[in-house]
């Protein structure tokens, strides 16, 4: 395999992770193993049904470089999360439709609800998505667009609450991780497990890789600035889930980066009541500690519309991904 790039190196996550590890070949617990193909896709868009088994294997990933590189990466990418809710008949054409008008290159998506897990191509943009066996609840994607796609290198579909796409970049690989959080009537036992399995997908995150956080968190980080982990800008009031979460990022030497710009209020909540009268900041973009100057802005979209009570959550970053010859996808798991 060619030399593994990205723009950005975290060393500070080196002791928490093994070194250079193989990522393994495992199925999510709790899902199944159903894949699409893009023909399939467009013949039965509603239930996302008929799906032909593929089996997929990790690449292994060798990370090389020169932190010398760094300080010349140039290029801009865009970066985003957001809960859709469902992403029912039609809505994927109009997600993707607001992808190309805000120009996000990579778009975390929660509250899917598809069954079944897989990849497939729609268009100029490809996606992976990983849900339940059966029950549409939950469910995380991961989608690009044409000018990344060529730097996808493999994904990693752990359970209906997260999905990982890795990236070849130069001089280093990115990793980018979709959550969606247990809601606030969930058990504990819910929580913890979460958290294991994200900290299991972080462990299978070379050392090297620049590493991305992004998702419904469900969780109110306060206004309250962390030192470290958040900036001056949160909004409301801390809960318990938004001290789990900044513990987490200590842990983890992550940094909330949509904490970090002074914005109009509009554009740091993410979550608007039914009424409209109350906001609360519950979705976050997580970045390695290391990299947080490579951060160009990170704020919400109004304007983007869905059909959801969730905004869109943007974050630009200065990195530079393989473009070129078409990588082949049929290795990933």
């Amino acid at each position: 395999m060619a030399n593994q790039y990205s723009c950005l190196e975290n060393p500070m996550n080196s002791m928490k992770r093994q070194k250079d590890r193989t990522l393994k070949d495992e199925l999510p617990r709790s899902v199944g193993a159903q894949y699409a193909t893009g023909d399939e896709w467009r013949n039965n868009s509603r239930k996302n049904e008929g799906m032909e088994p593929r089996q997929k294997q990790h690449p292994v990933v060798n990370v090389t470089g020169d932190r010398s590189n760094v300080r010349s990466c140039k290029e801009h990418y865009c970066i985003g999360t957001w809960n859709v809710r469902s992403m029912n008949q039609g809505k994927l054409g109009v997600v993707k439709q607001e992808m190309a008008r805000v120009n996000i290159n990579i778009l975390g998506i929660s509250k899917l609800r598809w069954t079944g897990m897989g990849e497939f191509n729609s268009d100029d943009h490809y996606i992976n998505y990983c849900g339940p066996e059966s029950l549409r609840r939950n469910g995380v994607s991961i989608i690009v667009n044409k000018r990344v796609q060529n730097a996808v290198l493999g994904c990693t579909l752990k359970n209906d609450r997260m999905i990982s796409v890795h990236f070849q970049g130069k001089p280093f690989n990115v990793t980018v991780i979709q959550v969606c959080y247990p809601t606030s009537n969930a058990e504990e036992a819910e929580v913890e497990q979460f958290y294991e399995d994200l900290q299991d997908l972080l462990e299978l995150t070379p050392q090297k890789d620049v590493l991305f956080v992004v998702g419904d968190w469900n969780a109110k980080g306060g206004s309250q600035e962390t030192l470290g982990v958040t900036g001056k800008f949160g909004c409301g009031v801390q809960n318990e889930a938004g001290q789990r979460l900044i513990e987490f990022c200590q842990e983890n030497a992550l940094v909330v980066a949509n904490t970090l710009f002074q914005q109009h209020k509009r554009r740091l909540y993410t979550w608007t009541s039914p009424d409209g009268q109350h906001q609360n900041q519950i979705d976050y973009i997580l970045c390695s500690q290391r990299w947080r100057s490579s951060i160009q802005s990170a704020k919400t979209r109004p304007g983007a519309d869905c059909g959801s009570d969730r905004e869109l959550l943007i974050a630009k970053f200065r990195l530079k991904l393989k473009v070129g010859k078409p990588l082949d996808h049929s290795g990933m798991t």
